[in-house]
């Protein structure tokens, strides 16, 4: 008997292989879509107010500083879990508030630290973009990101 591997033995095992990882691949991509539709993110509470803040957060570029769920430039904090550290699950309309002033506020005009551009929104632009915020923060995010400073 021999020892060699043949031409078709070798094709054999490279079409089976392919065809094999391809099926665990769709098999893993069509598990994690459903894992997001289903249970990662909360589809129920996605308002048309929530689909405009995400227009203003696009419009403004703010990934362009922050980062949202551990996406974007870590230039400023991490925002996916904003509205938690403003205390938005014990108060929320104190929350609100506080993120809004915080954005009219900008730049601070501090010496020393990193300053955020005013972007004169009106109000309704935003409680827009900080019911975005809110919604980014009920994803479930597995532990991300790692502690409450993001």
């Amino acid at each position: 008997m021999s020892e060699r591997l043949t031409k078709s033995a070798a094709r054999n095992i490279f079409y089976g292989g392919t065809i094999f990882f391809l099926v665990i691949f769709l098999g893993l991509t069509l598990q994690s879509h459903n894992y997001i539709v289903t249970t990662s993110t909360n589809e129920d509470e996605l308002t048309a107010s929530v689909v405009a803040g995400k227009h203003i957060w696009e419009r403004n570029a703010c990934i362009n500083c922050h980062t949202l769920l551990g996406e974007g430039a870590y230039f400023a904090p991490e925002l996916g879990n904003v509205w938690v550290r403003y205390g938005g699950k014990e108060d929320p309309e104190g929350a609100r508030d506080s993120l809004k002033a915080w954005m009219q506020s900008q730049p601070s005009g501090i010496e020393g630290r990193r300053q955020m551009p005013q972007f004169n929104l009106s109000d309704q632009e935003l409680d827009e973009l900080v019911d975005f915020l809110k919604w980014t923060s009920e994803i479930n995010t597995q532990g991300w990101p790692p502690n409450e400073a993001g």
